[in-house]
């Protein structure tokens, strides 16, 4: 495989594994280890937590070595926060731009998300949950007519990865998740009936949920 296909191929994997929390904040990242993990050589290796480090994902240690970036109460708050106000834009454009595919696909996501919610117990999968809920919300702010503006919402939904996944385990089998999809449902029938007001409050109190969760336990 070539070195450069080869990175790619280990910074994908690599990353996922960071932000899923198969590699906690703070957890040493040894080269012997990741070799053979993702079955890569030692060049392609450092590519791959150079470009990590250049997301803050990963920092170098004194010429020591790598570790995971240690989370922290400041980022989690100015992630969620601006978080909040992106998405926000988001939903808003997507109500004024939207067409009835758009409302159909809303729909379609909105059910499967309930449909599997037994995904939310302690034994589920909750990985499995958070692709079905990022699509869901995906679906409402696709709507907005804007690649610049996505690709800057999915920068930060990537950023806040780590801080998600880790409310997910806190709250995996609680009834966290019952008022969770109670907040979907009032989204999705304020953005149908294009409640720009409703709707723009009602994602911003929801994507701001794990922050205020978090900062009692950082």
């Amino acid at each position: 495989m070539p070195q450069e296909n080869s990175a790619a191929k280990v910074l994908h994997h690599l990353k996922q594994d960071i932000l899923t929390g198969l590699f906690a904040a703070g957890h040493k990242l040894k080269m012997n280890a990741l070799k053979e993990r993702y079955q890569v050589g030692v060049n392609p290796l450092r590519e791959a937590l150079s470009q990590l480090v250049v997301m803050q994902l990963v920092q170098v240690q004194d010429q020591r070595g790598y570790r995971v970036c240690p989370v922290t109460q400041s980022e989690l708050v100015d992630i969620y926060d601006t978080r909040a106000h992106i998405e926000s834009l988001c939903v808003g454009l997507a109500i004024e731009r939207g067409d009835e595919a758009w409302e159909a696909g809303i729909v379609a996501a909105a059910y499967r998300l309930q449909s599997n919610a037994g995904l939310l117990q302690a034994d589920g999968d909750l990985q499995a949950w958070e692709q079905l809920h990022q699509q869901f919300h995906y679906a409402i702010v696709k709507g907005c007519g804007s690649e610049e503006l996505l690709r800057v919402r999915l920068d930060l939904y990537e950023k806040a990865s780590r801080y998600r996944n880790l409310w997910l385990r806190h709250n995996a089998g609680h009834g966290a998740f019952d008022v969770n999809q109670m907040e979907h449902e009032q989204l999705v029938t304020a953005v149908l009936a294009r409640d720009l007001e409703a709707a723009k409050k009602l994602i911003s109190k929801h994507i701001l949920v794990p922050s205020q969760v978090l900062q009692g336990l950082l």
